[in-house]
C-alpha cells in the first residue's frame, strides 16, 4: 500500500492555490492595462477632433492633403494599396507626426469589399477624402476597362461604406476631365459635361452616383474638379515620385524633371498643330499647395444635405510650349524637345473660371508664379534621385 506524505499533499494544494491566485491577480492588471483596455483613438468619435479618411494618401495630392490636415490638428487615418503611392511619403508623414492618435496608415485595395466594411466598421470618421485612383488620360485609352472599374466601382465602395457606418462627409477628387472640350472658356461649373476619354467619362460617373445619393441623404458632399497639378512641399518633406514605368502616361511636370535629370533624353511634346496660339495644348496648372487649402476649405464648409460642385484652377491658361519654357528656366537645364503628332483623349484647349469657390469657399491660388511652382517641385527632385529612397510595396 502506497503511503502519501501529508507535507507533500499540503505543499501540492498550497502550490495549486497560489497558481490560481496568481492568474487571477494577471488577469486582473491585463484588464487594468490601459494599453489593452483603453480603445483606439481612431475608434471612437472624439469630441473636438475631426477624424480624417484620406483614400490614396500615400500619392502625390493625397500625401500634401494628409500633411496639411495633420498640421491643422485634424486627425487623420490613411488607405493606400500602393499601386500608384510611395511608402516613403507615409513614413515622412509618420516621423513628422508620431504622436499617437494622429495618424494611421492602412494597406488595403478600395476594390476588396470586405476590407472596406472591415475598415469602416473598425475606425470611426468624421469625413472622407477621397483621391484613390489611376489619373492618367493616356493610360486610360489604352486600358479603359482598368478605370472604369478602379475609379467607379470603388466609389461606389466607399460610398455604400458610408452610408452604412453613418460617415456624414465626403471630399470628392474629381476633374476638369469630365467637361471635354467645351467651345467656350473659361470653364464654369454649368459647363456641360462632356468627357471624351475614360478617365473623365469614369470620373463623370462616381460623380453621378455621388449626386444621385445625395438627393435623398444628409451627407454633405464636397465635389473639386482641379486641373492640371504642379509643385510641391514648400518646405521640402513631399513630392512627387511616379512609378518609372508610367513616366509615358505621367504629368508635363514629371516628364521635364526627368529630362532635366537625364534619366529620358529628351521631352516628348504631343501635339504641335491645335487651334491654339501656338499650336500646343493650353492647360490651367495649379500648384497642390493651393489645391490642398481647396480641400480644406471644402472640409470646413460643407453642410449636411448639401453639395457643393467647384473648379479649382487659377483661372489662366498656358500652352506647353510655355509650360516648357518656364521648366527650363525653373531647372537650368537645356531639356531636348520632342514634337509628336497628337495623343488620343487630349484636347485643346481648357482652363477654369474659378469665382464660384472664391465667393462661396474664400479659396483663390496663391501660388500663381509657374517658374517658381516648378523650382519648389525641381529642388525636391533633385535632393531625391530615387524618389523616396525605398520600396513602394509592403
Amino acid at each position: 500500500m502506497d503511503y502519501v506524505d501529508p507535507k507533500r499533499k499540503g505543499n501540492f494544494f498550497v502550490k495549486v492555490f497560489l497558481a490560481a491566485v496568481l492568474t487571477i491577480l494577471c488577469i486582473f492588471l491585463i484588464k487594468r492595462s490601459p494599453s489593452l483596455n483603453s480603445p483606439s483613438p481612431f475608434s471612437v468619435h472624439e469630441p473636438g477632433v475631426t477624424h480624417v479618411l484620406v483614400t490614396g494618401g500615400a500619392g502625390y495630392i493625397g500625401s500634401h492633403a494628409t500633411l496639411r490636415l495633420l498640421k491643422d490638428s485634424y486627425r487623420v487615418t490613411i488607405v493606400d494599396n500602393l499601386s500608384r503611392g510611395n511608402l516613403g511619403a507615409v513614413r515622412v508623414l509618420q516621423n513628422l507626426f508620431p504622436e499617437p492618435g494622429r495618424l494611421q496608415f492602412i494597406y488595403a485595395d478600395l476594390g476588396d469589399a470586405k476590407s472596406v466594411y472591415k475598415i469602416f466598421s473598425e475606425n470611426k470618421f468624421d469625413a472622407v477624402m477621397h483621391f484613390a485612383a489611376v489619373a492618367y488620360v493616356g493610360e486610360s485609352t489604352l486600358d479603359p476597362l482598368k478605370y472604369y472599374h478602379n475609379i467607379t466601382s470603388n466609389t461606389l465602395l466607399v460610398l455604400e461604406s458610408m452610408a452604412k457606418f453613418g460617415v456624414k462627409t465626403l471630399i470628392y477628387s474629381s476633374t476638369c476631365a469630365t467637361y471635354g472640350e467645351p467651345e467656350k472658356m473659361p470653364i464654369t461649373e454649368v459647363t456641360e459635361q462632356k468627357p471624351i476619354n475614360p478617365y473623365g467619362k469614369a470620373k463623370k460617373m462616381a460623380e453621378d452616383m455621388i449626386l444621385d445619393f445625395s438627393k435623398n441623404s444628409n451627407m454633405a458632399v464636397m465635389i473639386l474638379r482641379y486641373f492640371n497639378v504642379i509643385g510641391s512641399d514648400p518646405e521640402g518633406r513631399l513630392g512627387e515620385a511616379p512609378r518609372p514605368e508610367l513616366r509615358e502616361h505621367g504629368r508635363i511636370s514629371g516628364a521635364c524633371f526627368d529630362a532635366a535629370r537625364g534619366i529620358t533624353s529628351g521631352l516628348k511634346v504631343r501635339g504641335t498643330d491645335y487651334k491654339t496660339g501656338d499650336g500646343t495644348c493650353i492647360r490651367d496648372y495649379i500648384d497642390v499647395t493651393d489645391l490642398v487649402d481647396a480641400h480644406v476649405k471644402a472640409l470646413e464648409k460643407a453642410q449636411p444635405a448639401k453639395v457643393g460642385i467647384y473648379n479649382v484652377g487659377t483661372g489662366k491658361g498656358r500652352s506647353v510650349k510655355e509650360f516648357v519654357d518656364a521648366c527650363k528656366k525653373a531647372t537650368g537645364a537645356n531639356i531636348k524637345v520632342d514634337f509628336l503628332p497628337r495623343r488620343p483623349g487630349d484636347y485643346a484647349e481648357v482652363y477654369s473660371d474659378p469665382t464660384k469657390i472664391r465667393l462661396e469657399l474664400n479659396w483663390t491660388a496663391q501660388h500663381t508664379d509657374l517658374e517658381k511652382s516648378l523650382q519648389v517641385a525641381w529642388k525636391w527632385q533633385k535632393s531625391h534621385r530615387d524618389g523616396y529612397g525605398i520600396q513602394s510595396t509592403i
